[in-house]
Order: C-alpha cells, then sequence, then structure tokens
C-alpha cells in the first residue's frame, strides 16, 4: 500500500476503536451502577491486575508489555472517572513523585488533591474527603518512609495497591554548585543523595522540608538555595537544574502504597502481598516463634522492620510483609496461631504483588 492508502486505513481503524472504546465504556459505567448499588469498590486493584495480565497474555505486538499497560491505564481512568467522580489524596504541593506514582496508578481523567504533609493524606482519606490517597513507604537508597509507616499504628485505613517508581534526583537552583549555601528537599531526597552532597558540596547545609517540590519552590524564591527534586518539579516553577541524576545509586526505586476504606478483594489467579503490624512479648525466643508461623506453612515474608510503638519507651512492633492474601488459608492460619502469642496483631491490607 502507498502512503495515502494506509492513512486511510488508519482512519478505518481509528474509527472501529472510538467505537469499541466508547462501548467499553459503557460496560464500565453499567458494572460501576451496579457496584454503587451493593456498596461495592469503583477502584478495585486486583481487577485491575487481572485485566493487565489478560492483555499481555493476548498480545502479539509490536506494542510491549508497558506500552500495553499505558493505554489501558488511561482506558481505565476514563471509565472509574464516569462510573463515579474520584478523589486521589497525595503528598504535595503538584510534581512531587508521590504526585507522579499517583498519577502512574490511576490515570489522567481523575481529580487529585494535594497535602501538606504525609498524615494529611490519612487524615483526608479517614474524614471521607477524598477516596483514595497515595504515600511513599519505602526507598530503595534511603529505606522506609518513617512518618508513613507510623501512621499505620493508630490508622483504620487499609493497604489497596502498591506502585513503583524510578526516582531520579535533580540538584535545582538559580545558582552554580560553588555558589549554593542551603540544599533543601524531602528527608529521603537527602538520603538518596547524600554521597554525592558530601563529594559536590560539603560547604552546603543540607535541610529537610515536607516534600520535594516545596523544596523546589523555596528554591525560586532564594538564590543561595537549592532543592533536590524532579525535573519535572523545576520546569513546573522555572527554576534551572543545575546537575541532574545525583542520586547515589543507579535504579534509585520508591515503593508508594494507595490507602483506602478496603483493601482489595481477593482474585485466585493474582499473586498478593499482605502487610501486618505485629508486637511481641519481652521474652527470649519470642520473634523466632513469631517467625516460625510463617516458615513452617512456607510463606516468604518480604519484608520485616522494627518501629517503636509509641506506646512505650523500648516497646517494638514489626511491619512484616507476606506474600500472600489475608483470605487465603496459609495466611488466615499463621495470623490466627500468630494472635496466640503476640499482645497485638494488625492486618493493614492484603493487594497485588505485582
Amino acid at each position: 500500500m502507498n502512503l495515502e492508502d494506509l492513512r486511510n486505513r488508519i482512519d478505518v481503524l481509528d474509527e472501529q476503536i472510538l467505537k469499541l472504546l466508547n462501548e467499553r465504556i459503557r460496560c464500565a459505567a453499567e458494572i460501576g451502577a451496579i457496584k454503587r448499588g451493593n456498596g461495592g469498590q469503583i477502584y478495585v486493584a486486583s481487577r485491575e491486575q487481572q485485566v493487565f495480565r489478560k492483555l499481555e497474555a493476548l498480545n502479539e505486538g509490536p506494542l510491549d508489555s508497558p506500552a500495553i499497560r499505558a493505554i489501558y491505564r488511561e482506558v481505565m481512568s476514563a471509565a472509574i472517572a464516569l462510573e463515579k467522580p474520584m478523589l486521589i489524596a497525595y503528598l504535595g504541593p503538584e510534581a512531587t513523585f508521590t504526585h507522579q506514582a499517583a498519577m502512574r496508578k490511576f490515570g489522567q481523567s481523575i481529580d487529585y488533591l494535594a497535602t501538606l504533609t504525609i498524615p494529611d493524606v490519612f487524615h483526608t482519606v479517614a474524614n471521607g474527603e477524598a477516596d483514595y490517597g497515595v504515600i511513599p513507604i519505602e526507598n530503595s537508597t534511603g529505606g522506609s518512609v518513617l512518618d508513613s509507616m507510623d501512621m499505620f499504628f493508630d490508622s483504620d485505613l487499609k493497604i489497596s495497591a502498591q506502585i513503583f517508581l524510578t526516582i531520579t534526583q535533580n540538584l535545582i537552583s538559580q545558582s552554580p554548585l560553588d555558589k549554593v549555601k542551603r540544599v533543601y528537599s524531602k528527608d529521603q531526597g537527602i538520603l538518596q543523595c547524600r554521597n554525592w552532597l558530601h563529594a559536590h558540596m560539603p560547604q552546603a547545609s543540607l535541610h529537610n522540608c515536607d516534600s520535594t517540590t516545596k523544596a523546589v519552590q523555596i528554591a525560586s524564591e532564594n538564590e543561595d538555595c537549592a532543592a533536590i527534586a524532579s525535573s519535572i518539579a523545576a520546569d513546573l516553577y522555572k527554576v534551572p537544574v543545575v546537575a541532574e541524576s545525583i542520586q547515589d545509586r543507579t535504579g534509585n526505586t520508591t515503593r508508594f502504597l494507595v490507602i483506602g476504606k478496603k483493601s482489595s478483594g481477593y482474585i485466585p489467579s493474582i499473586q498478593f502481598k499482605s502487610s501486618f503490624l505485629v508486637s511481641i512479648r519481652d521474652e527470649v525466643g519470642a520473634l523466632e516463634n513469631a517467625l516460625v508461623v510463617f516458615a513452617k506453612r512456607g510463606l516468604n515474608l518480604s519484608k520485616i522492620e522494627s518501629r517503636p510503638s509509641g506506646k512505650a519507651a523500648w516497646e517494638y512492633c514489626f511491619f512484616v510483609d507476606v506474600i500472600g492474601h489475608y483470605e487465603e488459608a496459609p495466611v488466615a492460619e499463621a495470623i490466627a496461631e500468630l494472635k496466640q502469642s503476640c499482645p497485638f496483631v494488625k492486618w493493614l491490607g492484603s493487594y497485588p504483588a505485582e
């Protein structure tokens, strides 16, 4: 076929695709009406993952799996927006990494609400002012985000999904490196770049703020300040990027969680991860005995980390991630046994592990 024939073929295909997309959206809208009538969740991460996996299995190329997911992410986003207006709270301001993670998960058609702090994300969702919230939980370089972890002690919200985002940090300033006196970022941003900062900016003092975008705002107003943040934030506030990709490790990745009133429902074909808070008695072998309940059932613990409980001095709780859904028999049995010997066991949610 010549150029004109190919363009005509594309026009015909576009017409067919558009009709099918609208038919798909109408079906989704009917599903949404049924869900609202039954009090069901509009967004179900496990069903979303099931659709992605089925599409990837059907795909014969030349589009690759990330492209398929990106396209259908926006299709699903438009469908959800028609089913029910949805609001997603995130750690703001606009253009933070959390904002980018939220948009990667929910797409362009959903409404977003920037909050000042991580606790504000929890409170906004708990009060019903937003349907879901997105929070950072850990980074492959800087470790756990303590503000997020500590909020789970008293919150009744559940984890319904997770998002992984590759993080590229940049030094953003109106001035060259040798003129910068203060560097601002969220604590994680500084942790991810501490070796680079020590090597290239030993003269600058380091300052934590609530978000990376807030750091860029500060840099936009003070010529002797710099921010560690994304290039998107630099573009938004029109502050030059002085040094690119300053994170200490390649593959620097942050894991984010989606929090809401309910967790993700169980689907047999999907691999899940479940998160728990567990406290143990102050006695010899207590931690070992707690871990045995998972090991003897062949359950993989993908994370275990201690945090002060905040209830008494030197009292700790453990954050535990287990591969499996809370409703699956091995996980349910392990937790039931754990509750017999541990003073505190709290399920934080189950969600697709992929």
